[in-house]
């Protein structure tokens, strides 16, 4: 199947065994200064910020992540649609969390959007293309991930929420 997205242009999406496979554009986060608000917001100060269409916030333990409290006050008034935080994980390549209440999400429990921000830093980080990361997010979330280039490669067992048919008239 083929999406046609005005942002990201042709989205595919392709059935691998159990898992379904989405096919986005990478894109990388630029290093910048953490804003005032995003470190109020997490209430922890990362090793590194970066930004793309979110802020991407790296923390240095999987703990860290898990143990983040954030005021969605001072996430939603950032300059963008939401926050990442992420770190090595200790038994996946790595581990994030999502916040986005600018979008009406607080805690997104399973993101595979952010895998194309994510996907790129550790790639790059870890010298391989081919990942795996975990959500934790209170319900959580495994991907299996590829970076190809331009594209990301998101996979992943999905829980079916809507069966329909859509007629298009003329």
């Amino acid at each position: 199947m083929e999406f046609h997205s005005r942002r990201s242009g042709p989205l595919s999406v392709r059935r691998d065994g159990e898992r379904l496979e989405l096919d986005f554009p990478a894109m990388p986060g630029t290093p910048c200064e953490p804003p005032p608000r995003l470190l109020e917001g997490l209430g922890a100060t990362p090793r590194e910020v970066l930004k793309a269409r979110d802020y991407m916030a790296v923390f240095e333990h999987e703990d860290e992540v898990r143990a983040l409290a954030p005021r969605m006050d001072a996430i939603a008034s950032l300059d963008c649609l939401g926050v990442i935080a992420t770190a090595r994980g200790r038994d996946t390549d790595y581990v994030m969390r999502f916040f986005a209440p600018r979008a009406g999400i607080p805690e997104d429990p399973a993101t595979g959007s952010i895998q194309c921000t994510l996907v790129p830093y550790w790639a790059a980080r870890l010298g391989r293309v081919r990942l795996r990361g975990r959500q934790l997010s209170e319900r959580g979330g495994e991907f299996t991930c590829e970076l190809r280039g331009a594209r990301v490669g998101i996979a992943g067992h999905v829980v079916p929420y809507l069966e329909g048919t859509i007629e298009i008239g003329s």
